[in-house]
């Protein structure tokens, strides 16, 4: 049966997200409703070069006058699964212009993944910041003589394997530094695929809602906990307030990996489980322990990002805890009620996606990824908002 999309030219997702980063002029037409686009969008380019007609308005357009478009730059043309897209695409490469459309539309974009390369410590390798750019989420590859470990990867976790692959090393451990909300974590599929290893804290082995315990096999972290692999280790800080059983992860006195616990420049909101006046609490004494006890030139690799800003050092998202402390304004506070306070004046809307996406987290719900596709829309919104 013949196809009633027209053959056109496509971006995939991750040529896009390179092209971007690289700074190349390309502009985007979004031709998705306006309400959808404000849920999520390619973010990287300014504002001058987004735009965003409904494709049955831009379907009918006979020139490009009007539509904000330059027609002496390449144009990546974006609707929601990569349908639509390609036949306005075509249109508008019949109107003139060097279109292309995004395979797979935002579907493809949310689960794009790019490695970057950290300085790692003395005692490791490898270090790699898994970047997923249209979330906003960041998970971790850390590889020792031969032996590796994976913190916080997502559902899609095929770019994790492939730096794997790639490292030729053996995994012998996941790691979730806390039982995530805004996506649906791929930590138990891939330990129970390559037959290792999952660690959660037991206080996130619950669902927070209710009550209802996880269904799902980990082994338990605790505070001090050591795990070793090659001729490293991850020391494990029990760091709550995100969440009850939120943990950071230190490789000796050089990495944190602080999951949702310490953003570049906010901290995790508590309030995600309903509790958060007795969780913003527990945030405000995680933070004085890590100031009493981390070096101040350990680098704070984080779980998410918020913005482009949030880039300190080069592409990658992280921040000496040094500096952290200096330019983070919360993190300045130094009195317990004004924490709690500011954090509680500061409390946002609820994302309601979130109850399931953790149900899934703790094998409470069915993963299908159809659903999963539409849950996780737009960017995370796991940090404290209203800090200035």
């Amino acid at each position: 049966m013949t196809s009633l999309i027209p053959e056109t030219a496509v971006y995939t997702a991750e040529e896009l997200a390179h092209l971007l980063e690289a700074g190349e002029p390309l502009q985007i037409m979004d031709v998705r409703a306006p309400l959808r686009v404000t849920q999520g969008r390619v973010d990287l380019v300014p504002d001058s070069l987004f735009h965003n007609i409904r494709g049955s308005e831009l379907i009918n357009r006979t020139t490009i006058d009007g539509t904000g478009l330059d027609p002496e730059l390449p144009v990546a043309v974006v609707c929601g699964a990569g349908k639509d897209s390609a036949v306005l695409a075509f249109h508008l490469s019949r109107l003139g212009l060097d279109a292309r459309s995004l395979a797979g539309g935002m579907a493809a974009w949310y689960r794009v993944t790019l490695p970057r390369e950290l300085d790692p410590p003395e005692s490791l390798d490898r270090l790699i910041q898994f970047d997923r750019i249209g979330k906003g989420c960041l998970g971790y590859l850390l590889v020792s003589e031969g032996e590796a470990v994976i913190v916080d990867p997502p559902l899609d976790f095929s770019a994790y394997l492939g730096a794997l692959r790639e490292a030729d090393a053996r995994l012998v451990a996941v790691v979730d530094t806390h039982a995530h909300a805004d996506y649906v974590s791929g930590a138990v599929s891939l330990a129970r695929q390559l037959g290792v290893p999952y660690y959660l804290h037991p206080a996130d082995a619950v669902y927070p809602y209710d009550g209802t315990p996880a269904r799902i096999e980990f082994h338990a972290l605790s505070d001090g906990q050591i795990i070793s692999f090659g001729g490293s280790a991850l020391t494990v800080a029990h760091t709550p307030g995100h969440t009850e059983g939120s943990v950071s992860l230190l490789a000796e006195d050089r990495v944190a990996l602080t999951g949702d616990f310490l953003f570049v420049e906010s901290i995790g909101r508590p309030d995600l489980g309903g509790k958060e006046a007795a969780w913003a609490h527990d945030l405000w004494e995680s933070v004085e322990r890590a100031k009493a006890r981390w070096d101040r030139g350990i680098a704070v690799y984080p779980g998410h990002y918020a913005t482009e800003g949030e880039r300190r050092m080069g592409r990658a998202v992280g921040i000496p805890l040094g500096t952290l402390l200096q330019e983070n304004p919360i993190l300045k506070i130094a009195n317990r009620e004004e924490f709690v306070q500011l954090i509680l004046d500061s409390k946002a809307s609820f994302p309601e996606g979130y109850r399931k996406i953790k149900a899934m987290n703790l094998g409470l719900l069915p993963i299908d990824p159809l659903e999963v596709e539409e849950l996780e829309v737009g960017r995370n919104e796991c940090a404290l908002g209203g800090v200035s």
